[in-house]
């Protein structure tokens, strides 16, 4: 992400989710709070969604999606998830394997660790990574419709209609499958379209008031109101996280203010793997430390060792695995185009001739020099035997 098009709030509300889920999750690794903890695990995985769409269309959507760049677009996603997940993915399988340590959301066996590998996985928090890839495949058409919305209106029309079917039959949302949340992607999508035809309108205070609000609705909705209020994964949740991750992407001040703090932006970035990492994490120190801490320290303890782990694998195998991949791929695509695509063809013949058009000139203008300096000298030799 090149910085004009960075909006550093979005890592704070990252982050925020991240917490979440981390808080969710406690309860399977210390069942002592269970009865306690108020889980809104699932409200934070829709909002990644949401927040995965926006940022997608924000990125991409504006510009052309020639073959080039939807390659590049597949190649960079693919460099973003699937190394760190992979290696979350063995980490989880290799503890599912110590026969003492009942890990508690172990793989079970080798079928089921390679339907992980191949991202049709649904163990712990893995379940989400197979419908945000693929998003990743659908979005390229979601781009060309976004770039060219009169000419490719029929696909905006089956865009339309499956997010109307979606809530209308209520699909269950949890799953492997991107159907049940594609309304959340789409939606996302759209909202980051339309913050690039906003540009830089200033936001208002009571923009950022409305954000918090709808936060805090948007998290507590479910638990507030469990009978009256419809399953969480439906429209109305998908289109409440679009507009919140729209208002807090325009950076009202108050807004700006919370989520750009260090410790939330910190927390947006090591956001991806403290989501892939943070039960094996806490579960080893529960694990290594339960006989020598009182639990409420455990449970602290536990909390930063997830941090801590998050962090490392960020700067450890996220980073530099994203990056490799990357050169990786842009020295493939240098070898494979060898500059004789016919457009660079054409434009190497140009440059050739604009440099033989220049050494002409220069010998010309050389040769005219030396002609003037010829007439000059014999000018000049005549006048003295004249005299």
């Amino acid at each position: 992400m090149n910085r004009s098009s960075y909006i550093p709030t979005l890592d704070g509300l990252r982050g925020l989710a991240a917490l979440l889920v981390v808080g969710a999750h406690i309860g399977f690794v210390f069942p002592s709070l269970s009865p306690y903890v108020v889980s809104m695990g699932s409200e934070a995985v829709g909002l990644f969604f949401a927040l995965s769409g926006f940022l997608m269309a924000h990125l991409y959507a504006t510009d052309a999606p020639t073959k080039e760049k939807v390659l590049d677009f597949l190649v960079s996603r693919f460099a973003r998830i699937y190394p760190v997940y992979l290696a979350a993915v063995l980490f989880v399988a290799l503890l599912s394997n110590v026969p003492t340590l009942g890990f508690i959301q172990p793989l079970s066996g080798s079928i089921d660790l390679l339907r992980h590998v191949l991202l049709v996985g649904s163990s712990g928090v893995f379940w989400s990574i197979s419908p945000e890839i693929q998003f990743y495949l659908v979005f390229p058409v979601l781009w060309l419709s976004l770039n060219r919305p009169v000419q490719h209106s029929a696909i905006i029309t089956c865009f339309a209609v499956m997010v109307s079917a979606d809530g209308l039959l209520n699909l269950p949302g949890p799953g492997i499958l991107l159907l049940s949340k594609l309304p959340y992607f789409l939606l996302g999508a759209i909202a980051g379209k339309i913050h690039c035809l906003w540009g830089n309108q200033k936001a208002s205070t009571y923009e950022g008031i409305a954000a918090l609000v709808l936060l805090v609705l948007f998290f507590n909705y479910s638990h507030v109101l469990p009978q009256q209020g419809p399953e969480f994964w439906g429209l109305q949740s998908a289109v409440a996280a679009a507009v919140i991750v729209a208002i807090i992407a325009r950076q009202p001040p108050i807004v700006a203010r919370l989520f750009t703090l260090a410790p939330m932006r910190f927390l947006g970035n090591i956001s991806f793997s403290l989501y892939l990492f943070h039960v094996p994490a806490m579960f080893l120190a529960r694990q290594a430390l339960s006989l020598v801490l009182p639990e409420p320290l455990l449970i602290a303890v536990s909390l930063l060792s997830a941090v801590a782990t998050a962090w490392f694998i960020h700067k450890l195998i996220e980073v530099p695995s994203r990056r490799a991949v990357m050169v990786v791929w842009r020295r493939y695509r240098s070898s494979a185009g060898g500059g004789n695509r016919p457009d660079q063809q054409i434009e190497r013949a140009i440059l050739q001739l604009r440099e033989a058009e220049n050494r002409m000139l220069a010998q010309e203008e050389s040769a005219d020099v030396k002609l003037a300096d010829h007439v000059d000298v014999e000018r000049r030799s005549g006048n003295v035997a004249h005299r």
